[in-house]
């Protein structure tokens, strides 16, 4: 039977996506898995990777059969994995806790302590990312301080994508892209540096073997194949963080070309052939050899509008039936009804602290601007546009440190809103074209396992292929006036506000 579909793996937020591909890119069979995010107090936000596990499994076995799909004609697998998680197993590969994943911010007081004892300077100089409670160093530091019996057992620390990986071979390992989590990853070389290691107090034997993104690092072995459906020595590629696929999957392979995010984060990628950090920035290596992204990463993105959803849509869920429409499209229709800029109604993102670039794990969502004549539809819009403007800052941001962008290319769930979109084009003054935005990631990680087993001959080649421009949203210069004006409200919305999003 010819092997002629890749599959990939994405290991979400708030669930997993896989799908199968065929050689140009098209989708042939596609499926979810849930899981939940758990806050056992103000700060935490963990998951269960067991649960990511038995979610993955589940998918796989529902996409290869929605697809009529033999595991014998999966010629790869690639993994793509959301950042920062500290996933601690034993030597046995049973996992001692739940991880802290890229929302947590418990760790705080252990990234001020060490910005002062070891110098903030000189992590950054290393690393080329200010040491934040958000990234998994600290979160490694935490269970030594708070979890010693967790710590004493520790026999590696893997990523999202790596745990999934090491469920389907065996194989401990930590790709390239991802090692940007900790401060002890050497950001110019690749490779992990023993003295900060020292210094910040990690072992290095918790450390895997750095393996590039598009590495064979093992085969699906019997077991997993037994729990997950696919077929026994089916090469498993390392893969990569989950932002850097999607960048690779909208396209993003050359220096200059931004990826826009919109799934449950926010923020953008750009690709660069040469080193540029900067401290109020992620700096990361990019799933293609040669390259690193500059990213900003907000905790604003996809998920604000989801949380909208669910707390404020009772109304609209209640009319799906007779409307034909998702509540998420009849919430898209009444913001649509509003004038660009809200009316004055400017929304703050920060649902989970912010990350770049005010990394203020204590930042809070804020609404202002409410009076008697604002509807429903004007607070949906603005949540829109506030996200847009968090984009817009990392973007001053990244152009102040040399970065040249000219064209967004979006990936994740809000690129299906065109008014989304189009909002984002507006307020950033940049065209945004859509690939095919549902996908993204789980192609990007395709392409890794197509370029690592031979599918492709090259990232060229792969992404010629596959990516293919569905739209393209141009700035509307006639909003240019009131989207400058409503954003400098909202900088000078947190700027007044900060004093008071501290620690209570």
């Amino acid at each position: 039977m010819s092997k002629n579909y890749l599959l990939g793996i994405d290991i979400g937020t708030s669930a997993c996506k896989v799908a199968v591909f065929d050689r140009n890119g098209q989708v042939m069979a596609y499926a979810n898995g849930d899981y939940p995010v758990y806050y056992p107090r103000e700060g935490w936000v963990q998951q269960n990777p067991e649960e990511w596990w038995q979610a993955v499994c589940g998918a796989i076995k529902e996409c290869l059969s929605k697809g009529e799909i033999s595991p014998e004609q999966i010629a790869g697998v690639g993994i793509d994995g959301q950042s920062w998680s500290a996933i601690a197993i034993d030597k046995d590969g049973n996992v001692l806790t739940d991880t802290p994943i890229w929302m947590d911010t418990r760790a705080q007081e252990i990234c001020d302590r060490l910005n002062n004892e070891i110098g903030s300077e000189n992590i950054f100089e290393v690393a080329g990312n200010s040491l934040q409670p958000s990234y998994a160093t600290a979160k490694i530091l935490w269970y030594k301080e708070n979890m010693p019996e967790v710590y004493s057992r520790i026999y590696k620390i893997l990523q999202s994508n790596s745990f999934i990986a090491y469920r389907l071979t065996g194989a401990v390992t930590q790709d390239l892209s991802q090692g940007y989590g900790l401060h002890c990853f050497d950001m110019r070389t690749g490779t992990w540096d023993a003295q900060m290691c020292e210094k910040l107090g990690i072992p290095m034997e918790f450390l895997p073997e750095i393996v590039p993104c598009d590495q064979v690092v093992g085969t699906v072995n019997e077991k997993a194949a037994a729990q997950c459906g696919l077929a026994a020595g089916t090469p498993i590629v390392a893969g990569g963080l989950d932002a850097a696929c999607g960048t690779l999957g909208a396209g993003v392979i050359h220096p200059g070309e931004t990826q826009e995010q919109g799934g449950q984060a926010g923020g953008m990628s750009i690709c660069t052939d040469t080193y540029k950090a900067d401290p109020s920035l992620i700096l990361g290596f990019h799933v293609v050899p040669g390259k690193w992204l500059l990213q900003g990463g907000t905790t604003g993105g996809g998920g604000v509008m989801r949380w909208f959803e669910r707390e404020f849509a009772d109304f609209e869920r209640s009319r799906k039936e007779e409307t034909g429409k998702s509540s998420l499209d009849q919430l898209n229709q009444i913001a649509q009804e509003v004038p660009a800029g809200s009316e004055g109604v400017v929304f703050l993102p920060y649902m989970s602290g912010e990350r770049s670039p005010i990394w203020n794990p204590y930042a809070k969502g804020v609404f202002y601007g409410l009076d008697f004549s604002k509807t429903k539809g004007h607070m949906v819009r603005a949540c829109m546009e506030g996200v847009a403007f968090s984009l817009r800052h990392n973007l001053e941001v990244a152009e102040k440190a040399g970065a040249q962008v000219k064209v967004l290319r979006a990936m994740g769930g809000s690129a299906n809103s065109l008014l989304w979109t189009q909002i984002k084009a507006d307020i950033t003054g940049k065209d945004v074209v859509v690939p095919a935005s549902d996908t993204a990631s789980t192609l990007g990680a395709a392409i890794l396992a197509g370029v690592g087993v031979g599918f492709y001959k090259d990232y060229e080649e792969a992404v010629s292929l596959t990516v293919k421009e569905t739209r393209r949203h141009q700035p509307d210069p006639s909003r240019k006036e009131v989207y400058d004006k409503a954003y400098r409200t909202y900088r000078e919305l947190y700027d007044s506000l900060k004093h008071m999003m501290v620690r209570q």
